[in-house]
Formats: structure tokens, C-alpha cells, sequence
């Protein structure tokens, strides 16, 4: 998720075009539920166990991670995006099937 810094709909175009095997409205779902799921979890990877802290020197911290930790979980405007952009390319798929069976 960090590494390309995607959000929900930048997403689900890239991993539609990865995963050319599975339909659009399955790619759709999985998307919004990852989304889902990190939103709801995203604040205990803020937290760091006692054990973590016992070490002084720890390249690892939190200290420069500034990405957001609280989210909305219905994730509406984004998700709402992807609903949109399923319909369009449902809709322009049974388009090219229809004219491919009257050739």
C-alpha cells in the first residue's frame, strides 16, 4: 500500500489490469475489502509493543511514518468511484460482446 501510494480507486485500475483472469466486479470487491480492513486495523500499527522498545537504537520506528491512522471505514466517495467505474466497464464489455457474436 505505501510503496506505490494507491488509493482505493488507483488501486483497482492498476489490479485490473494485473489480473486480467478475474472478473472486473471480483477485483471491485476485493479491493474494497482490503480497503475496508485496513482502515479498521490501520491504528494498531501504531502501536509498538514493550519488547520493541528495549533496544536504543531502533531503525525501525514510527517516528518518520506520517501516514494517516484514523479513516473512514465506509471509505464513501472512493468507494462510490469504483461502483461507477464497474458499471462502465460492464456496460462497454456486453457492448463489444454483442458486436463481436453479430459478426
Amino acid at each position: 500500500r505505501k510503496v506505490a501510494r494507491c488509493g482505493p480507486l488507483f488501486m483497482f485500475e492498476k489490479l485490473r489490469h494485473l489480473w486480467k483472469h478475474l472478473p472486473v466486479e471480483t477485483v471491485a470487491d476485493k479491493v474494497k475489502k482490503f480497503f475496508f480492513y485496513y482502515s479498521i486495523n490501520r491504528h494498531k500499527m501504531t502501536v509498538i509493543t514493550p519488547s520493541y522498545h528495549a533496544e536504543n537504537y531502533s531503525p525501525d520506528d514510527n517516528r518518520y511514518d506520517l501516514r494517516q491512522f484514523l479513516y473512514n471505514a465506509r471509505w464513501p466517495r472512493q468507494f462510490a468511484s469504483i461502483g461507477k467505474r464497474v458499471e462502465e466497464l460492464s456496460k462497454k464489455g456486453k457492448g463489444t460482446k454483442e458486436k463481436k457474436s453479430n459478426l
